[in-house]
């Protein structure tokens, strides 16, 4: 039964319409059927928010209920892929995007090699592998026993090529096809939440060794224009150990969002040899698109995470930026009337981001294995304030904060993390990690390292005043240590393939050398060493470490610090002030 449209404003379309209808039901708008959701129902009035351009539509078109909520359709056509909001492929639509132009994944002439791996008659629970389908990288789409769904297997089709249509398997009576499609705005289930046991390994010093994040964990990386927010993400899409890549482009700049699809399409990946969009789902909703496409943008990149999820990978989503997400809620509130809140967000705004931040997790899935999901949301906080409201809000929901300092980044200082603004709540479980794989000493590099940046950056800010000179020995000598930890061990270079990774081992041999350097320049300060004869020492070897050593070459790491210790016992054998 269908209602007849009496108000549009932007994405805010009201009807009048049927009693049956529901909150979050998908409505069809207009002539065109463009796709929108139900927010709030008022006796028989029906706001809706659509999802595409409304500009032809008007009082009295038809607005038809559909019946169920806004739903993802998920398969195998999602690995290598580049969907808008609504998880519908952009790869044949056009340059400019017209309302009702582009059409429903997958292209039903398609069709996947599905090999069967669950016997006839065999009783199988939710979750069950049934069989895989072979994808262009090295990540296998498992076809599972849809959650509520348990018994025997009645029958199974034999391995072969299939339609993203075809049903390749019953159970308990009920068929089950190569794909599935679930509500975007409901997790899908698992059997347990897990503690999580493992830190995300993204090759990127200055998160790996002083902030870094678990897999099934969450971090936001805030920071201003400019400062690398982007890079940064890219960097740990490329290197991290994660099974499968979801990268969500929210409501960012057109010519931006192209570079990461073409960057992503031309990357080599370092885990398989084959293109790292090959195991990459990337969902673009850029600053000229339809706006609330960005709000259900995130709900649909976190069920294509959950997905991936319980086939027992890991996945990592990458959602850039959330901050795009809040303006959109905060416009579509706007227009209906919503009592606005700080800076004119919307009250729900807390609650919309720990929705959002809540699904991910570590956690044994229906059918028994383990997976994971791992979110890193980017903020891009006006004039770079972060006390704005959803920097401080996203900050009650993650368990890591990276961010991004911008005298760091202006001083091509990459990545621009900042060791005084940052945090991480998984540091224990990293140490944990490491310790069982039998470096113990994890733990007491990074506290060491982060009490020496402090005391530098202390030590810095009186030189600013009184100069270098006018320091006392020991203090020169900790600003000289900071030095050598800051640019030998957090910076490193993207565009150097022996820089833009760097393994567990390598990145605690180079903090173990930059420690080990700086207490020995400290402890030639206390014995009176002249200090302007220490600070001419060429570190050149260490701080080039990094970049001419391979990515898991630790031990030349080790040996550029015997030649470093050398010139520093050189410099300063009897030399007193």
């Amino acid at each position: 039964m269908s209602g007849t449209v009496t108000r549009v404003a932007g994405p805010l379309v009201e009807f009048d319409g049927p009693d049956t209808v529901a909150m979050h039901e998908l409505i069809a708008l207009g002539p065109l059927g463009l796709p929108g959701e139900v927010v709030r129902v008022s006796g028989r009035t029906v706001t809706v928010q659509a999802y595409e351009y409304t500009g032809a539509m008007r009082p009295g078109d038809t607005a038809r209920p559909l019946g169920h909520p806004l739903a993802a359709r998920l398969g195998p056509w999602l690995l290598g892929g580049v969907f808008d909001g609504l998880l519908r492929p952009l790869s044949g639509a056009p340059a400019w995007l017209a309302a009702g132009a582009v059409g429903d994944a997958p292209d039903p002439a398609s069709t996947w090699a599905f090999t069967p791996t669950a016997a006839a008659g065999t009783v199988l629970g939710p979750g069950t592998v049934l069989g895989t389908v072979s994808t262009a990288g090295t990540v296998d789409y498992r076809v599972l026993v849809p959650p509520g769904t348990d018994g025997p297997l009645d029958w199974i089709v034999p391995a072969g090529r299939y339609g993203p249509d075809a049903t390749v398997a019953a159970v308990a009576g009920r068929p089950v096809g190569i794909g599935l499609t679930w509500p975007v705005r409901t997790p899908l289930p698992c059997r347990e939440r897990r503690p999580a046991d493992e830190p995300l390994v993204t090759g990127q010093r200055a998160v790996d060794l002083l902030f870094p994040v678990a897999k099934g964990g969450t971090a936001a990386v805030p920071g201003g224009f400019g400062t690398g927010k982007t890079m940064l993400l890219q960097q740990i899409a490329k290197w991290c150990d994660a099974d499968v890549i979801v990268y969500v482009g929210c409501g960012e700049r057109g010519n931006e969002m192209a570079d990461v699809v073409a960057d992503l399409a031309q990357l080599s990946d370092p885990r398989t040899g084959g293109r790292l969009l090959a195991r990459t789902t990337v969902i673009a909703n850029t600053s000229n698109m339809p706006m609330m496409a960005r709000e259900a943008g995130v709900y649909t990149g976190v069920t294509v995470a959950e997905h991936f999820r319980d086939m027992g990978y890991d996945v990592v989503l990458i959602a850039d930026s959330t901050s795009r997400w809040a303006e959109a809620l905060r416009e579509f509130a706007s227009r209906t009337g919503a009592l606005p809140a700080e800076e004119g967000y919307p009250a729900d705004l807390a609650s919309a981001l720990a929705a959002f931040y809540e699904r991910s997790g570590a956690v044994t899935t229906l059918g028994g294995a383990a997976g994971s999901v791992t979110i890193l949301g980017a903020v891009s906080p006006p004039g770079g304030d972060l006390t704005e409201p959803v920097t401080a809000n996203t900050e009650r929901f993650v368990r890591c904060r990276w961010s991004l300092d911008r005298d760091l980044a202006y001083a091509r200082h990459y990545p621009a993390v900042s060791w005084s603004g940052s945090f991480s709540r998984d540091a224990t479980v990293a140490a944990a990690h490491h310790a069982r794989r039998g470096d113990g000493d994890w733990a007491v590099r990074r506290t060491r390292a982060l009490a020496l940046l402090a005391e530098a950056d202390r030590i810095g800010a009186l030189a600013d005043l009184i100069g270098v000179a006018g320091l006392p020995g020991g203090e020169r000598a900790t600003l000289l240590a900071g030095r050598l930890v800051r640019d030998a061990v957090l910076q490193q270079n993207a565009l150097v393939d022996n820089d833009a990774f760097c393994t567990a081992g390598k990145a605690a041999a180079l903090l173990s050398a930059a420690l080990a350097a700086g207490e020995r320049c400290r402890d030639r300060a206390a014995d009176g060493a002249d200090l302007s004869r220490l600070e001419q020492v060429d570190f050149g070897p260490l701080l080039r470490a990094g970049a001419e050593t391979a990515p898991d070459d630790a031990a030349g790491v080790t040996g550029r610090l015997a030649v470093v210790l050398a010139a520093v016992d050189a410099a300063t054998t009897g030399g007193k002030p």
